[in-house]
């Protein structure tokens, strides 16, 4: 009979722990891109104003259009920089708990060879007495 590895439940707590984790690096990665993105988008956007004016009043649209323009990019800048942060610990997170993981993977493996060494042990005992008994039957035959 095998025996069982004794971490088993707390492997595949650790292993739920990572996949959990993974999917927060996921989702921090995607909003750190989505918002990188956004910044670009909004600084071609920002670009695109023209800069030639005929009027006082093209002159002062201009000037509202790249002040808002400045305020947008500076509140994405800031949004990128805390997502890039979110990024970053979440990343962290995830490198721990498959750190975790790892060390309990290679517990396992170490147990699962074990328990290989001893069915291959008790295979080896069983075959000997086996040889054994068969030598000792000829044996017996040939001094009849």
């Amino acid at each position: 009979m095998t025996v069982p590895f004794s971490l088993a439940g707390l492997l595949r707590l650790r292993r739920l722990e990572e996949v959990q984790a993974g999917a927060v690096y996921g989702a921090a990665t995607a909003r750190h891109a989505a918002l990188v993105a956004r910044t670009d988008r909004a600084i071609a956007d920002a670009e695109a104003i023209r800069a030639e004016v005929d009027t006082i009043h093209e002159l002062q649209a201009v000037a509202a259009a790249r002040a808002a323009s400045m305020a947008m990019l500076a509140e994405l800048h800031a949004l990128t920089a805390g997502a890039a942060d979110e990024r970053t610990n979440a990343q962290r997170g995830y490198s721990v708990a498959r750190g975790r993981t790892l060390g309990l993977e290679k517990l396992e493996d170490r147990h699962a060879e074990g328990v290989h060494a001893a069915e291959l042990a008790a295979e080896q005992v069983v075959l000997d007495e086996l040889g054994s008994s068969a030598r000792t039957r000829s044996a017996r035959r040939d001094a009849r």
